[in-house]
């Protein structure tokens, strides 16, 4: 499976907390907790709206990220692979 149609199950789960404005707690490795909504994120940092400011949190200070509400994931494989070709989970289920 090539880099641009494997699946990527962080940006997919990234991009659904930013599109549907869900407030998010994001735990960093030093123990401190942010409560925000997610603006944007790349490949190395989360932009996260926390009370009006923004932080750029660079995803290797990340331990942790969790939304206040349930998430639907819905991620497109690649139908060449082994593997089901469509995967849903709600996420909330615990």
């Amino acid at each position: 499976m090539g880099a641009k149609s494997a699946i990527n199950l962080q940006d997919s789960y990234l991009n659904q907390i930013r599109k549907d404005n869900v407030l998010t707690t994001v735990y960093l490795v030093n123990g401190f907790q942010l409560k925000g909504l997610v603006k944007a994120f790349d490949s190395y940092t989360v932009l996260l709206d926390v009370d009006g400011k923004q932080m750029l949190i660079y995803k290797h200070a990340i331990s942790t990220i969790n939304p206040l509400r349930p998430v639907s994931l819905s991620v497109q494989r690649d139908r060449g692979s082994d593997e089901d070709a469509i995967v849903e989970d709600e996420l909330s289920q615990s």
